[in-house]
């Protein structure tokens, strides 16, 4: 239009077609068409050059003329939503659909050509939106698709630990979380997690349809897990799920995950993790520099925005966190113990409870055994795979007694003997020396320590002073002199230096 609006300045001062090209530097011929198109309309250049640009566009430019559609393209253009759909079903390939295609239009398009149009119909299918977010609107979480190995300190086996990412799209704050299970529990205590992290809770929780959460998948209602809907009561928050298979709802933790594992994995790609607590120890540190980085080209980072914009409208949190809990029924085996069959882990209970029927409550943490209304056992909830967790308490005294004894040493019955005097003290050093295997003199060792239970350290202190002067000491010795009570007559240390004078000594003579 400005090129047009020149032509109609210049031929208003009277100059020449010729000259008007060279001026604008076109050919002659485009101005000569122009200047037909204008001659036409009976108009001076001064009425056209008020005119708006749309009406001047339409006085002076000729819409193009409108070419009839072959009747084979509108046949086509109806079919390319379902070809498309058709296109993503297992096993279809472009040439089978084009099969069909001819074999319902018989002088239909070439293959070629099916396949442009198909293609430049497939182009309009990928057009994406921009979103705008708003603040403390929506938390967006997924499991990222890499997992992390945690290498067992006793058994030496490799398990794999999903990561929990929870992103807030507005601000990009973002919280991440290794867990041992990715089952409902542990899943539902990350997300508390995530929320005390972020110090609120938003409007609501956006996620795909694991699940975890989502029972039913559903375009338009998702039917949500029970727990997973006890949880966003407690929280006052609204569960979401994505489309299915619709990733780009939820893009915004999509790129988050790509993008904690070139800033958070990468510089752990050679570390060797041994608990789940040093694993998110590592991750959380990588995290902070994560969310205090600046963005590209930018002089603030993900926690500033969050910070300065997000923060405080978060709805509070509640006075305390959401914990899931599940109820089962167990019977007690014949070795004191019950079976949770979710970790296929077994904990202890009092050993008169075998055979008994008895309702176990546990959560992500704790595990606690009731018999009807008295609970008769709590433990930490251990996800070691066929695992035992034991307390001593429970087992019957002959167990006891023998895990007792296998963390029996020298070193164990040696500084026992020495809180109670020396005199014991020796005489354990000499039944510990007695015997090839040391092992068995353990039991000689216990029998001694106990007669101080009986009798008294002091008298056992004594006896063992007696006992100390001859070339072995046994348990047998120690009990005789304590039943006997020769341990309260005093004892003579040189009754063998003043031997008085008589007939049956015989004298260094008798020996030449």
């Amino acid at each position: 239009m400005l090129q047009i609006r020149r032509i109609l300045q210049l031929k208003a001062k009277g100059k020449s077609n010729r000259s008007i090209a060279l001026e604008l530097h076109v050919s002659r011929d485009t101005v000569s068409e122009y200047v037909r198109r204008i001659n036409q309309l009976e108009k001076s250049c001064e009425e056209l050059l008020k005119l708006s640009d749309e009406d001047l566009t339409s006085l002076v430019i000729n819409e193009p003329a409108i070419v009839q559609q072959d009747q084979r393209f509108a046949d086509m253009q109806e079919r390319l939503s379902n070809l498309c759909d058709e296109l993503q079903k297992p096993h279809a390939t472009r040439m089978i659909l084009w099969e069909e295609y001819r074999q319902q239009v018989p002088d239909g398009y070439s293959y070629t050509q099916f396949c442009e149009y198909l293609s430049r119909f497939l182009q309009t299918r990928k057009a994406v939106m921009k979103f705008e977010h708003e603040p403390a609107a929506v938390m967006m979480f997924d499991f990222a698709g890499d997992k992390l190995s945690l290498i067992d300190n006793h058994s030496g086996e490799v398990r794999q630990c999903p990561v929990l990412v929870c992103t807030l799209p507005f601000s990009g704050y973002t919280y991440i979380k290794a867990l041992l299970s990715a089952n409902r529990q542990q899943l539902l205590q990350a997300l508390n997690d995530a929320l005390y992290y972020f110090g609120g809770v938003p409007l609501s929780a956006l996620t795909d349809n694991m699940k975890q959460i989502v029972k039913k998948s559903n375009r338009y209602e998702p039917t949500i897990d029970d727990l997973a809907e006890q949880w966003s009561l407690h929280y006052n928050t609204t569960l979401m799920a994505a489309r299915v298979r619709k990733p780009r709802d939820k893009a915004t933790v999509e790129s988050h995950v790509n993008a904690i594992y070139n800033r958070v994995y990468a510089p752990l790609r050679n570390q060797e993790y041994y608990s789940i607590e040093q694993m998110n120890h590592l991750l959380w540190e990588g995290l902070e520099q994560f969310n205090a980085r600046n963005f590209q080209r930018q002089d603030y980072s993900r926690r500033d925005r969050f910070v300065l914009h997000e923060k405080a409208l978060l709805r509070p949190l509640p006075l305390d966190p959401f914990v899931p809990k599940n109820k089962i029924t167990a019977k007690v085996q014949r070795n004191y113990h019950i079976t949770l069959g979710e970790d296929r882990h077994h904990y202890s209970v009092p050993f008169r409870y075998i055979s008994s029927q008895v309702q176990v409550i546990y959560d992500t943490d704790n595990v606690e055994i009731y018999a009807g209304n008295v609970r008769i056992a709590c433990h930490k909830r251990n996800y070691t795979k066929n695992g035992y967790s034991t307390i001593a308490d429970h087992m019957p005294s002959s167990h006891r007694h023998y895990l007792h004894t296998k963390g029996w040493d020298g070193e164990y019955f040696i500084d026992k003997a020495s809180q109670i005097g020396e005199s014991t003290l020796q005489s354990i050093r000499k039944i510990l020396d007695q015997q090839i295997f040391v092992e068995q003199t353990y039991n000689t060792c216990l029998g001694v320590l106990r007669l101080g239970e009986k009798y008294g350290n002091d008298r056992l202190e004594a006896a063992c002073l007696r006992a100390n002067t001859a070339s072995k000491v046994t348990y047998t010795i120690l009990k005789n002199i304590l039943e006997k009570n020769l341990d309260k007559v005093p004892f003579q240390t040189d009754i063998f230096l003043n031997i008085p004078d008589h007939d049956n000594i015989r004298g260094e003579d008798s020996y030449k």
